[in-house]
């Protein structure tokens, strides 16, 4: 079975902490950082298994084969 490296963010929304995964555009959650980390990585390989049977495994193959991924700090002024 394959491996591929993506970038996991994560961040605190009241009492919970939201997962994404920028790459794939998708998202999940925890009441801990390694929960939701946890429960992002689930949500990304039941992604991943769907991927053939929504005809976007094309969309997505680029992504996982890539072994580039970035991630910066990215400064916006609130209005």
């Amino acid at each position: 079975m394959k491996q591929a490296t993506l970038t996991a963010t994560i961040w605190r929304e009241g009492h919970s902490y939201v997962s994404q995964c920028p790459e794939l555009g998708v998202s999940s959650f925890g009441s801990t950082p390694d929960e939701a980390l946890d429960m992002l990585r689930d949500a990304v390989e039941l992604y991943l298994e769907n991927a053939r049977q929504l005809a976007i495994w094309e969309d997505v193959r680029p992504v996982l084969e890539s072994p580039h991924h970035f991630t910066a700090p990215l400064e916006v002024v609130i209005p």
